[in-house]
């Protein structure tokens, strides 16, 4: 949406201002999903920042159409599931952004009018580099550290208590004066440049991931569900803010931060007192020329009003407060040549064009590719090979082409055709039809499926890497060797790799880089993982919109490979009561539900789980409670829940053994019916299943 030229804000209609929030709201919800949830962002922060500013100017003129999932009534994204959940004490908010001098003066006018101050009272701020790296909050009772937490959406957190102990600048024990028996203490979780470098060197070796920037690693590093791989990454906090506090060691925001350096804390030195715009200007500009050189990432300035009595007068509009703001940076940009352009087979066959550039340094990187995310991105911005182009950077995402520079494009210059074949298997590549909207996916696919290279190499990395099967020391590097040597062609190859090449003439031990202990420890490796979880099992198959979360969601439902496998192979025909079932579990749905029936209707997958299951043990999933009065028992939630929230109450049926479904059929055994239910309680009606109002709900359930 943001790549299209756009009707000025004054000029909308109520009718097109309604429509186009409607599209914001979602686009923006996936952006905060991808970048909070995933740390996998997709667009620039100063895209990003275009998309907030256009939706709150459409806000600022249709006050009447704002609505419930409005981006500027949210913070961050729903925490991951596979953390426990922290409810903040004090929500942890977001700031609004200034991003000019005349933004910053408008802001400090705004606080001066609400505080009735005269032109000559004194009005104090603080200035600190604004971190680029992921935010954390830190409980602390009586001086120790007891519950640390993610952001999350604001208000709901994640669980990260353990791995924030493997911090050295996470005091295990608060020291010095004037500490609150309860503390929040609040800040940045983030990495060095030197850190950053490390660590992808150390990912290149182990042939794993490589970061594509430091808050990205930061992010990945503190969300492990292991936390001795945290504990051997050199991550930094720096100490900011509080939330929850029975006494605060204060009366400015700088009294508190020197409390906190006291307490034991890591603070940023470079933090300072500003008494007018001019001074914060000019920390501004000091602090972008200092940029390069401090050794980690920032991608601005907050200012905050320095009283903190103040701060709560002012209080706190919306999603962030009104005693501070976040002064942003331009995006970095350079101009460089595109050399060629090279089209990447993925792991489910999608065909992704990354630019070649010659090499050229953007906010102190050295930048040869840049993404340009699908054909009709290149079609859009019309990018021909043998273009100058603008290069941009910023946020530190990946870089990315912003525009061609027309006036130098090569004479005789003609535009790109994407294939239609796939470069590494010859196969048809195609775009399919989204059934949902009608028009063709932007994505094209290679349709050569396992008997494409590309595809079988992503495929096994896939089934190896640490949420599948986990292998240790079966990188990526020994997938594509093996591979291009043919030691492999599919995963269940991986486990007969010791009975064919354990020794003899092209034994593992004899190639070059291996030896006898190294190949022993390999096969080792490979032997520990012979015996595997239902969920992961399932998560390692690759199956298209099958993530981690679904494949858990599958295992439960399932309970073992056996009842899996013959579900999913009734399923396969999508007129079966099998195909029915697989889409009403909760969370599943129909894309998902075809994606895993198309799956299982290609014998030749259905061939190679044969073939694995002939070699590994498949662990049944964790059996539920069984003496709980819903054990066993399928239900379905409708309407509006007022004492829990909806995911509150499918968690806690399925702690006590319930399946969750979506839709109400004969297998229903319970419907909890809040104010507003509408189809599902008359299907409900209509197949005489039982139905209990949320106090009966609770009431069944004790509560």
């Amino acid at each position: 949406m943001s790549n299209k030229k756009q009707t000025p804000v004054t000029k909308l209609n109520e009718l097109e201002a309604a429509a186009e929030l409607a599209k914001l709201a979602k686009e923006i919800a996936e952006h905060d999903r991808r970048y909070h949830t995933e740390d996998a962002p997709t667009i620039s922060d100063a895209e990003y920042d275009a998309l907030k500013r256009r939706n709150t100017a459409i806000e600022q003129r249709f006050p009447q159409l704002i609505r419930p999932d409005s981006p500027s009534r949210r913070v961050g994204f729903a925490p991951a599931e596979k953390f426990a959940k922290v409810t903040h004490g004090v929500p942890m908010l977001s700031l609004d952004n200034a991003f000019d001098g005349e933004d910053v003066t408008d802001f400090v006018d705004r606080v001066r009018r609400f505080l009735g101050l005269k032109p000559d009272d004194e009005l104090v701020f603080t200035a600190e580099p604004k971190i680029d790296g992921l935010s954390a909050s830190l409980r602390y009772e009586k001086g120790k550290f007891v519950l640390g937490a993610t952001r999350g959406d604001g208000e709901v957190g994640e669980d990260i208590t353990a791995n924030l102990h493997t911090l050295k600048e996470v005091p295990a024990q608060l020291h010095g004066r004037h500490i609150p028996d309860v503390i929040e203490v609040r800040g940045e979780v983030y990495l060095t440049h030197a850190a950053f470098a490390q660590i992808n060197e150390a990912q290149a070796k182990g042939g794993d991931k490589i970061f594509a920037n430091p808050r990205n690693a930061a992010a990945g590093s503190l969300r492990q569900l292991d936390s001795s791989i945290t504990a051997k990454r050199p991550l930094h906090f720096f100490a900011y803010a509080w939330g929850e506090a029975t006494a605060v060691p204060g009366k400015t925001q700088t009294d508190v931060i020197a409390a906190f350096k006291d307490w034991g804390f890591v603070t940023n030195a470079l933090m300072r007192r500003c008494s007018s715009v001019e001074e914060m200007l000019s920390y501004y500009e000091n602090i972008a020329e200092k940029r390069a050189k401090l050794g980690y990432d920032i991608d601005g300035v907050v200012y905050k009003v320095d009283r903190l009595d103040w701060q709560q007068r002012l209080g706190f509009v919306s999603r962030a407060p009104r005693w501070a703001i976040a002064h942003k940076f331009p995006a970095e940009q350079a101009e460089t040549e595109l050399l060629d352009i090279d089209i990447q087979v993925g792991r489910t066959g999608v065909l992704t064009p990354v630019a070649k550039l010659k090499p050229v340094t953007v906010g102190g990187v050295v930048v040869s590719n840049a993404t340009l995310h699908n054909e009709e991105e290149i079609a859009r911005k019309d990018v021909r090979i043998g273009d100058t182009v603008v290069v941009q950077r910023a946020g530190d995402v990946i870089p990315q082409i912003v525009r061609v520079v027309e006036e130098k494009r090569p004479k005789g210059s003609k535009p790109y055709k994407f294939p239609t074949k796939c470069p590494v298997c010859g196969s048809h590549a195609e775009r399919e039809m989204n059934e949902n909207t009608g028009k063709l996916d932007v994505a094209r696919r290679c349709t050569g499926g396992l008997i494409c290279a590309a595809q079988a190499a992503e495929r096994i990395k896939h089934f190896v890497s640490r949420n599948a099967f986990d292998i240790e020391g079966f990188g990526s590097k020994h997938v594509d060797a093996f591979l291009m040597d043919k030691l492999i062609a599919h995963p269940s190859d991986i486990f007969r790799l010791e009975e064919r090449y354990g020794s003899g003439s092209k034994a593992i031990a004899a190639r070059e880089g291996w030896g006898p202990q190294s190949a022993a420890n390999l096969f080792a490796a490979i032997n520990q993982r012979r015996k595997i979880a239902l969920h992961r099992f399932i998560y390692a198959l690759g199956i298209r919109h099958v993530g981690e979360t679904t494949a858990r969601l599958l295992a439960r439902n399932y309970g073992s490979v056996k009842a899996f496998m013959k579900a999913m192979l009734a399923a396969s025909d999508q007129e079966s009561k099998a195909f029915a079932e697989l889409d009403s579990i909760e969370g599943i749905g129909e894309v998902v539900a075809k994606e895993i029936a198309e799956f299982f209707d290609e014998k030749h997958n259905r061939d190679e789980i044969d073939r694995l299951l002939a070699e590994i043990d498949v662990e049944d999933a964790e059996k539920p409670k069984s003496n709980s009065p819903v054990s066993g028992k399928t239900v379905v939630f409708t309407g509006t829940l007022e004492k829990m929230t909806r995911n509150e109450a499918k968690a806690r049926a399925e702690s006590l053994g319930a399946h969750v479904a979506g839709s109400v059929s004969a297998k229903t055994d319970l419907v909890v019916a809040g104010p507003g239910a509408g189809s599902k309680l008359k299907d409900a009606q209509k197949l005489s299943v039982k139905v209990l109002s949320e106090d009966e709900w609770l009431k069944l359930v004790g509560g």
